[in-house]
């Protein structure tokens, strides 16, 4: 009878552990869906990706990257060899953040923050990094009249911060604004797109060349500026395909092939 009531114990002991293991609608732990689940990070700059979970008891949380099924933490510990990730936990709060320094472009994805309850149930986060982007508004090749003032905006979008210092160089000499030419002038807005206008007054043949926008914190971006006299430019670009002027010579040469060939015989 004893073995018997052991044996009882012991199927009575596993039932409510097994009871533990689920949690009780209404009272289990649950994810506070109020939470941004959309995060876009810098390149460069330590991004944070938050979970609160409510009720959570004597369960733990952890955060698993989906592009490879790895654990990266559990609870408060750092399960990754990768020490830019870290597990981010004050006690008695509702918090649990994984904080990525140093993040690319590659930790794109979908992670997930995960209660170990049976089953788990876990809530999921779309992480995109991007880099700063800085480009100069009209493509790649401007043309501009002799005489008209030249106007180059370079933008600069998804830097850490607003660029401290923003530099324009002609044929890869810093434009400054005390030069003898005069008529030049900058004016640059800063905010989560900065923008930077370069203006020369009344073009002159040596305002040709290479113009160079270059933030302090991004990568630089180029324009080459033709200054033309009245003549038609040879070529110009647009996106991928090339369009060319018809001089009016040409024109004219094929109204007279048409005059010829509609004249009696």
């Amino acid at each position: 009878m004893v073995r018997y009531k052991g044996s009882q114990d012991a199927s009575s002991k596993k039932f409510r552990d097994f009871l533990q293991e689920w949690p009780t609608p209404g009272t289990g732990p649950y994810f506070d869906t109020t939470i941004n689940s959309n995060i876009t990070g810098l390149v460069g700059k330590t991004v944070l990706l938050h979970c609160r979970v409510k009720n959570l008891g004597n369960r733990t949380v952890s955060w698993v990257r989906h592009r490879d099924i790895h654990l990266l933490t559990v609870g408060r510990y750092t399960y990754t060899s990768d020490q830019r990730f870290e597990a981010l936990h004050s006690p008695h709060t509702e918090e649990w953040t994984l904080r990525i320094r140093y993040p690319q472009r590659k930790d794109t994805g979908i992670y997930e923050c995960q209660i170990s309850t049976t089953p788990p149930i876990g809530t999921f986060v779309h992480l995109t990094v991007v880099e700063p982007i800085t480009e100069i508004l009209g493509g790649a090749d401007l043309f501009i009249n002799m005489g008209s003032t030249i106007n180059l905006t370079c933008l600069v979008q998804y830097a850490p911060e607003p660029p401290p210092l923003m530099l324009w160089s002609h044929n890869s000499q810093v434009i400054t604004f005390d030069t003898p030419r005069g008529g030049i002038s900058l004016v640059t807005e800063k905010g989560l797109t900065t923008t930077s206008r370069l203006l020369i007054q009344r073009a002159i043949p040596s305002d040709s060349g290479l113009y160079t926008c270059a933030p302090s914190n991004a990568n630089s971006a180029t324009v080459r500026v033709h200054i033309l006299n009245g003549e038609h430019p040879a070529a110009m670009h647009h996106g991928r395909g090339r369009w060319s002027t018809q001089p009016c010579s040409i024109i004219l040469l094929s109204l007279t092939i048409v005059l010829i060939l509609r004249e009696p015989t």
